[in-house]
């Protein structure tokens, strides 16, 4: 079992560039940021959620701790997540930042999807 990876979720209008493996978690580019112009490792739309889940969560068709759990269900399923951390884990940088474009600072997908990194990096 390895360590733990430190891992932060930034709202990435407000984050400034600075030190960690900084990853775009959003499955959309997010409005008025230039591509050129914005500093991340990658851009990771494989961790995001669904569309049909994306587009039910902010209709305000389900609240956030239904889209959690069907989040969390997706990212279960999928290779996506240990991807991730495994190309995190080949970089010289030790802190993980998840970039996310929502409003929201703590009902948000990128926290759901650090518990599930946590988790993951917990079981290797």
């Amino acid at each position: 079992m390895t360590a733990v990876p430190e891992i932060r979720c930034e709202r990435l209008y407000d984050s400034a560039s600075g030190p960690g493996y900084r990853v775009l978690v959003d499955r959309l580019w997010p409005r008025g940021v230039k591509k050129t112009a914005f500093e991340h490792a990658e851009w990771c739309r494989d961790v995001a959620p669904s569309g049909d889940l994306r587009r039910a969560f902010h209709s305000g068709g389900m609240d956030f701790e239904t889209f959690a759990e069907h989040y969390r269900q997706e990212l279960t399923d999928s290779a996506a997540p240990g991807e991730l951390l495994d190309r995190f884990e080949a970089a010289p940088q030790r802190i993980l930042v998840l970039l996310y474009g929502a409003k929201d600072d703590e009902h948000n997908h990128a926290q759901v999807l650090a518990e599930r990194l946590r988790e993951l990096a917990q079981e290797r």
